[in-house]
């Protein structure tokens, strides 16, 4: 037991200050992003949105991402990673709050729209600061410390969700969200205003290439938009799922949610590690990640017992724990190639463009097909993304020295 939690504290080795002080940040935040799984239920059971209705403004919410996201890298390479961290943290802090009192499907659509601007544009920015804080041979770990800082908020996220939403109502989460944010933005100022920092804001490449001309990269990005494409069905369909095929109250699915950052955080650190030392590429690991999340679909399909439940949500945990890691190492060591904001702009913009299709579709295939047959197409994308993933692969081998 003493050599499990020895090999448990060692793996945190090595990792710089500057990368510890930005996940404490990133924990402040996210353990206020409550209201983002519990998004579906409030607009279907509190607003009275019909699941056609629901798709749209979660289309809303993956547009205003992607703009956001495009956005924030563009502004990364121009002002630096830390303005934008900071201004998008203040600003969405006050967005969150706003967004409660909107009422209507497109008053609300354009609320979320601007929320999601603005708030993602906080994602390109901390990848390319986590590039500055780090050095190459944490990178991977340094991304799985913001990640398990990530996934802790979303654990205690939707556990605090549902008390609140029983306690305080769903008005409640969008204040708690909203402060969480600004909370996190003062934090940012104080601690890691540049001035106090070692490490510069801003990260410059001599003749930067455009992500947008790396053939290799636009393969794998395609692939990402994919398993983004399963992945988000986790906060959007899969609340709905369990709601409706499995009758579970909010308390409840937000313990079952809440299951998966617990996981996360306590076993995807020594994970990392342990696969950092196998012989393996990052390429080949996000394989084993999607197939995982592909298998997460298939098993809900099997049988109606209410534990496969568990089952599934652990099995989609273990399959971003692979993943996102490594397909995020991937995209950074990719991006010193070029302008670092565009190229993890890029990336984090694959997940938008899931965001945007992802959830509208979950939510049309269930409205008309039913949930099975939706879990079986999920699966099917998921299984697409894995071949272009093996196509990838066998590009990289034949150009060793783009095999990152």
């Amino acid at each position: 037991m003493k050599k499990l939690y020895l090999g448990y504290i060692n793996s945190f080795n090595g990792l710089s200050k500057e990368v510890w002080w930005l996940a404490l940040i990133t924990l402040v935040n996210r353990a206020g992003t409550m209201v983002i799984p519990f998004l579906s239920l409030y607009l279907t059971q509190n607003l009275g949105f019909s699941l056609e209705n629901v798709g749209g403004i979660m289309t809303s919410f993956g547009l205003g991402s992607l703009a956001g996201t495009w956005i924030g890298g563009r502004l990364t390479d121009k002002i630096g990673y830390y303005k934008v961290m900071l201004n998008s943290l203040t600003v969405a802090g006050f967005l969150f709050i706003a967004i409660q009192f909107l009422e209507g499907f497109w008053p609300i659509c354009i609320g979320i729209f601007v929320l999601m601007v603005v708030a993602d544009a906080f994602r390109p920015a901390v990848f390319v600061a986590l590039n500055a804080y780090s050095k190459p041979e944490n990178r991977t770990r340094s991304v799985t410390l913001i990640r398990l800082a990530i996934n802790l908020g979303f654990s205690a996220g939707p556990t605090l969700g549902g008390i609140i939403i029983v306690s305080l109502g769903y008005g409640g989460l969008f204040w708690v969200d909203g402060l969480t944010c600004m909370i996190a933005g003062v934090l940012l100022l104080i601690i890691l205003h540049p001035k106090k920092s070692r490490v510069s804001d801003n990260v410059l490449v001599e003749s930067p290439k455009s992500a947008y001309k790396d053939p290799q990269f636009l393969l794998f990005i395609a692939a990402m938009v994919l398993f983004g494409f399963a992945f988000v069905q986790y906060f959007s369909t899969m609340p709905v799922y369990y709601s409706e095929i499995h009758s579970l109250s909010e308390f409840q699915i937000g313990m079952l949610l809440g299951l998966n950052g617990f996981f996360i955080f306590v076993f995807e650190m020594p994970l990392i590690k342990y696969m950092e030392s196998r012989p393996w590429s990052k390429i080949s690991n996000v394989i084993i990640g999607l197939g995982l999340t592909a298998l997460s679909f298939v098993i809900l399909n099997l049988t109606t017992w209410i534990g496969v439940l568990t089952i599934g949500i652990l099995l989609m945990t273990l399959g971003e724990m692979i993943a996102f890691p490594f397909s995020n190492a991937f995209a950074m060591d990719r991006a010193k190639r070029g302008n670092q904001g565009e190229y993890m702009a890029l990336y984090s913009i694959s997940f938008s463009i899931a965001h945007v299709f992802g959830h509208n579709s979950g939510m049309q295939g269930v409205a008309h097909f039913g949930y099975e047959i939706t879990w079986y197409a999920i699966t099917m994308v998921c299984i697409l993304g894995i071949l272009l993933l093996l196509l990838l692969r066998n590009v990289l081998l034949k150009t060793p020295i783009e095999n990152k």
